[in-house]
């Protein structure tokens, strides 16, 4: 028995390794140039702060580390996105094992994960939505580890005002789940009175709160930018009545678009699905707290102010679905069409990254297309006709600047938009069209 769990764990340890060797691999390999959002994070991470124009600075910390490490290696990033990938599935199969005391039940939790695309073909983007996963993940695991206990453990509670932080400083819709777990324990411990109020769940928000409070000094301090910008970004300054109903129905729409391969999938193994709700069961009331409440805020969300979602929001929304349907229909799980599943999972598996390849090799007209290296070369070669010193600085938007802070072999720290008086502070520099590279005084 020991040697046959020990077989199973081997086989969801190698998928976790395919999945980040494949992900890691195909990237490298078909695109010339970082992603969008991975090139504005090290630009970020160039010049590290407590926060910046449009996010919090968790998204950019963790690529200037690898940065630091690996230098301007494109691999080493497309592999950091996958860590997180990978660290969160592992976390999903370790509740799943709690919930489910079943190693190929709780390993097929996480495999229904790889019909989302957020999980693949969307994850080799370091961005905010990425960076939140493993701390999403981590934060709803240790939220249960306290919720079973009857005594909270305080290096639990410890570790759920840890992560919550760290995630919350990848993105503020990190709140859709702190809300919802603060829901979770108020249903817990006043409504079915399964726990009694202790002072020591005031822990993690104490901790949170602890670790916030540097980001909200540098907020205060820059009128709260990167707050208007995430609203600006819903369009709720300019919505009309008629987006109070029909953003919520495209967002509803979206996110059923989304689960398509995902119901499919899970119907392969599924013989009946039989929705029979038992409040009682404190493991699927949680399941269904994590999963559904954060979706249903967000909708409520649209309802009330009427501004967009944009799907990729909802990148770490549904990391605990598959833990959900596998928990709610395990007495109909037909292991009989085991290899059906298998061999839909192994489609889906190695389709999405070979349409990944296809769509970056047959469209050149692609951010991933531009020629960041070419482009730093020429700079350099002139700023080393002109001047001694390495460059210190450049200054441009995060696309174009943030592409030579990365490839330039100095790393010369990005210094935010070209405006007025911003050279003021420069002993050399050149300028091309609308980005400088200097040193300063």
């Amino acid at each position: 028995m020991a040697q046959n769990k020990k077989k199973i764990l081997n086989l969801f340890y190698v998928f976790l390794s395919t999945h980040i060797v494949l992900w890691t691999v195909v990237p490298t390999l078909v695109n010339q140039n970082l992603p969008l959002d991975y090139i504005e994070a090290l630009a970020w991470g160039s010049n590290l702060d407590w926060g910046f124009n449009k996010h919090p600075p968790g998204s950019a910390f963790f690529p200037e580390v690898f940065f630091m490490v690996f230098g301007p290696q494109d691999w080493a990033f497309y592999l950091l996105s996958q860590i997180f990938v990978a660290i969160s599935f592992y976390t999903v199969f370790k509740l799943s094992y709690e919930f489910l005391n079943n190693l190929k039940l709780s390993i097929i939790s996480v495999l229904l994960l790889e019909s989302i695309f957020f999980y693949n073909f969307t994850s080799p983007e370091f961005n905010v939505n990425v960076s939140q996963l493993p701390f999403w993940a981590l934060t709803v695991y240790f939220t249960w580890k306290v919720l079973k206990k009857n005594e909270p453990n305080v290096l639990d509670l410890v570790l759920i005002g840890i992560f919550a932080a760290v995630g919350f400083y990848c993105k503020y819709l990190f709140l859709y789940l702190l809300i919802t777990i603060d829901l979770l324990l108020i249903y817990f411990i006043f409504v079915i009175k399964e726990r009694k109020f202790h002072f020591t769940y005031l822990i993690s928000f104490e901790v949170f709160l602890l670790l916030m409070i540097p980001h909200l000094v540098w907020l205060t301090n820059n009128d709260y930018v990167t707050i208007t910008y995430g609203l600006a970004r819903t369009g709720i300054e300019d919505s009309e009545i008629i987006n109070h109903i029909k953003n919520p129905f495209i967002f509803i729409l979206k996110q059923i678009g989304i689960l398509i391969p995902f119901f499919a999938l899970s119907a392969l193994l599924i013989k009946k699905f039989r929705i029979k709700i038992n409040l009682k069961d404190k493991k699927l009331v949680f399941l269904i707290f994590i999963n559904i409440v954060p979706i249903v805020l967000v909708l409520l969300t649209l309802l009330i102010t009427g501004s967009k979602f944009r799907t990729m929001w909802m990148t770490p929304f549904y990391l605990f679905i598959g833990l959900l349907i596998v928990y709610h229909f395990k007495n109909y799980i037909n292991y009989k069409k085991i290899n059906n599943f298998i061999i839909a999972f192994i489609f889906l598996f190695l389709f999405s990254p070979f349409v990944y390849a296809y769509v970056s090799i047959s469209n050149d007209n692609k951010r991933t297309d531009y020629p960041g290296k070419e482009i730093a070369s020429k700079v350099q070669i002139e700023w080393d006709q002109n001047f001694d010193q390495p460059i210190e600085f450049v200054i441009g938007d995060e696309w174009k600047a943030g592409n030579l802070s990365y490839h330039l072999k100095s790393r010369p720290k990005w210094e935010g938009f070209l405006e007025n008086n911003k050279l003021d502070a420069a002993k050399e520099y050149i300028c091309i069209d609308d980005i400088c590279v200097g040193t300063y005084k």
